[in-house]
């Protein structure tokens, strides 16, 4: 049965915007009583918080898909709906988020950070909102947003200070029992180490981790044993041990050579080469061992490597390694630069950008496509006129007819807005006019009208004006 995970393929779904409310209050002895139709609560966010509890993967692995709550519909009474909740998945330190093309979104190091997987959706505005001294009485809402759907790759790399590699046997679980308080499974067969082994050693006033990785062989970097799979585990170590058999069985092998294969395959996996190194002779308690320690290491050292004649088993030699280990911890974690404060990076808009593009494609249908034209595509609901009317007004205040007319579009035309998959197609009948004055002063009521004087008029006139320019889809209650 799996008890390790250090990659899965998690499955997000934030939750939806809840809907606006079209609502009329009404109350004894007051028939124009105005819109009080609430707006919709926000959807719930999908978030990774790294937790120093949680050290594998294994939830999702079984449970890849994930979902937080939708936000409610609003009410009337002005009553907004409740947003949804946020859905907190915990992943082990050092976990690093990727997109199905490899793309690194985020590097999760340190207890406490975070990342949002997947964005809730906006909930709708509701009619209270959306009136105006034009729109008195709207008769319609918005529509919520619909949540992030996300599919992303979850790799954890073992976040320690020093990680012994090697060839499987050659004692790597052995030293990382004696060193620490860590129990891994021990044997004499290959790959008795499955999964990374995680211990804790003191030396002195210096406190460190030390990681066993899985046992690595020829080709390990191309996918042979299980080498490919964990030295990703070795990425964020700060002082390479390679733990060399002196007593192996095998005629066909030497810790030199041992050695020589150990350091091509980190070469070819990359990004390790500024690592120092110490080389670990183990099993000197075995005579034979002993004397091939002795033979080796004057070569070993001439060629700048420390090296240490240990046995895990007899405990010989353990407390010089884990002081020079300590050592180089200590230099590590000195050179490694101070943490700078968080930068917000500002990156305003191209002046000639107008948010949105049209594309004439092979078939002659124009596209549409643009953060804001898409959200308020879905904002609308298409059954109602009058909310169809209010598209139509934002579209033109944007640009888009105009744009349009400018790509070669005529009346009948088709146009689609949003992507292939998920667009609104229609019949473009060009107007160069409001969606208001097409439909006829929609949604105002006549009885609110009456003799006003002139400044009243005059202040009219100019909140018209403002509301023109104004963008509600940025509107923001709370």
């Amino acid at each position: 049965m799996t008890t390790f995970v250090d990659r899965v393929e998690l499955h997000v779904a934030a939750g939806n915007g809840g809907h606006g409310c079209a609502s009329v209050h009404r109350e004894k002895f007051k028939p124009l009583g105005g819109p009080d139709g609430g707006n919709g609560g926000r959807g719930g966010d999908v978030i990774l918080v790294v937790d120093q509890s949680v050290t594998t993967l294994l939830d999702y692995h079984h449970s890849p898909h994930r979902k937080a709550t939708n936000g409610k519909p609003g009410e009337g009474g002005n009553r907004s709906g409740k947003d949804g909740q946020d859905l907190i998945l915990p992943v082990p330190d050092g976990t690093v988020v990727l997109d199905k093309q490899g793309n690194v979104l985020a590097d999760l190091v340190g207890h406490g950070t975070s990342f949002v997987a997947a964005q809730g959706g906006r909930g709708g505005l509701g009619n209270a909102a959306l009136a105006s001294a034009r729109r008195k009485a709207p008769g319609f809402a918005l529509l919520g947003e619909p949540g992030d759907l996300q599919d992303i790759v979850l790799e954890l790399k073992t976040v320690a200070d020093v990680a012994l590699v090697g060839y499987p046997s050659a004692g790597k679980s052995s030293l990382i029992s004696v060193l620490s308080a860590a129990k891994p499974k021990i044997a004499d067969y290959p790959f008795t180490t499955l999964v990374p082994n995680l211990g804790v050693v003191t030396a002195g006033e210096t406190v460190y981790t030390i990681a066993d990785v899985p046992g690595l062989i020829p080709g390990a970097s191309e996918g042979r044993g299980l080498g490919l799979e964990f030295l990703r585990h070795v990425e964020r170590c700060s002082v390479l041990v390679h733990v060399l058999d002196t007593a192996t069985l095998e005629s066909d092998r030497d810790p030199v050579s041992d050695l020589d294969v150990i350091e091509a395959e980190l070469k070819q996996y990359g990004g390790l080469d500024n690592r120092p190194r110490i080389v670990v002779l183990n099993k000197i308690d075995v005579p034979d061992g002993k004397d091939l320690a002795e033979m080796v290491r004057p070569d070993l050292e001439e060629r700048g490597y420390r090296v240490f004649e240990v046995s895990a088993v007899a405990h010989l030699g353990l407390k010089e390694l884990s002081y020079a280990l300590a050592e180089l911890v200590a230099h590590a974690r000195a050179a490694k630069p101070k943490e700078e404060a968080t930068r917000i990076v500002i990156r305003p808009k191209a002046v000639d950008d107008a948010g949105f593009t049209v594309t004439r494609e092979e078939d002659g249908l124009f596209r549409v496509r643009g953060e804001k034209p898409e959200r308020w595509v879905r904002q609308t609901d298409f059954n109602n006129d009058e909310a169809v009317g209010y598209l139509a007004d934002r579209l033109n205040r944007l640009g888009v007819e105009e744009e349009l007319m400018n790509a070669g579009a005529r009346s009948g035309d088709g146009v689609a807005i949003g992507p292939e998959e998920n667009a609104v197609v229609f019949d473009w009948e060009p107007t160069m006019m409001s969606g208001a004055e097409m439909l006829g002063r929609r949604g105002e009521d006549h009885r609110f009208e009456a003799p006003r004087p002139a400044a009243q008029r005059r202040r009219d006139r100019q909140a018209e004006r403002d509301e023109a320019e104004r963008e509600y889809d940025d509107f923001e209650p709370f």
